[in-house]
């Protein structure tokens, strides 16, 4: 469509330039960019990166500590990838997420042509992409500190993307329901509990409750399978039912402003 214009002067077409992309392609753009952001961000580094590979070789190197039975170095990089997984998926995904609702930008975005469902998909994809940049960078670390790659290590995939699916959907329950400040307490609070006894990193003594948490679903399922190349079938359920109860409680209560 053109309007009219002044003796001499181009006509100013008004018509759309085109349709949206595909609605994949808004997603990988969107996840693309929020895993950008979190890569810059120091914050971020420091809880996604930095710590757990501090953690890593501190628990390696710690004879007296108790990981359990098995090759020490597997275990402890087993332990602390469900760290990461838990630093990532919920703590970073959970303040961004707060702080992004409370500025608006979340409802900015669910009215774009992106949408809702387009948004946390891009959040989901973005995680996981992080996740895949950790494993490379605590394995990496992990070599000098002894630990030998097996084909077997593949079977903590599942494990992985179960976790990944499961605190994401935590983290995104607490950023739409509780105030962006609460929620950067609550995710770092609950980050600290879970290194401490929630069974990521070390077996928890607070066994088998811990064995119902997804933190302890987690750890166990990624050091059994890091250390025996086996798949850990109740721990794969646990969190499974997690994934399922939290997505289902975001779809009925977070608010997108």
């Amino acid at each position: 469509m053109s309007t009219a214009a002044p003796d001499g002067a181009p006509a100013l077409d008004l018509t759309p330039a085109g349709t949206a992309a595909p609605w994949a392609a808004r997603v990988l753009r969107q996840a693309a960019f929020e895993a950008k952001v979190a890569l810059r961000n120091g914050e971020q580094l420091l809880l996604t990166l930095v710590l757990p590979a501090l953690v890593l070789v501190g628990v390696t190197r710690v004879g007296s500590l108790d990981l359990g039975t098995g090759d020490r170095p597997a275990l402890a990089l087993g332990g602390v990838l469900a760290l990461a997984v838990v630093s990532t998926a919920f703590t970073g995904q959970a303040i961004g997420t707060g702080f992004d609702r409370r500025n608006g930008v979340l409802r900015l975005l669910a009215t774009s042509p992106l949408g809702r469902s387009g948004l946390l998909a891009g959040k989901v994809l973005a995680v996981g992409a992080l996740v895949v940049v950790q494993v490379l960078v605590l394995a990496a670390i992990a070599l000098p500190l002894g630990w030998t790659p097996t084909a077997g290590a593949l079977t903590a995939v599942p494990a992985l993307l179960l976790g990944i699916a499961a605190f994401t959907a935590l983290g995104l329950l607490l950023a739409g329901t509780v105030r962006a400040e609460g929620t950067l307490a609550v995710a770092n609070f609950v980050w600290v509990l879970l290194l401490a006894g929630g069974g990521l990193v070390l077996p928890s003594p607070l066994a088998p409750v811990s064995d119902l948490l997804p933190s302890g679903a987690l750890g166990t399922a990624v050091r059994e399978a890091l250390a025996t190349g086996t798949v850990a079938v109740g721990p794969l359920l646990v969190l499974a039912v997690w994934t399922a109860a939290c997505g289902l409680a975001c779809a009925r209560w977070f608010r997108w402003e």
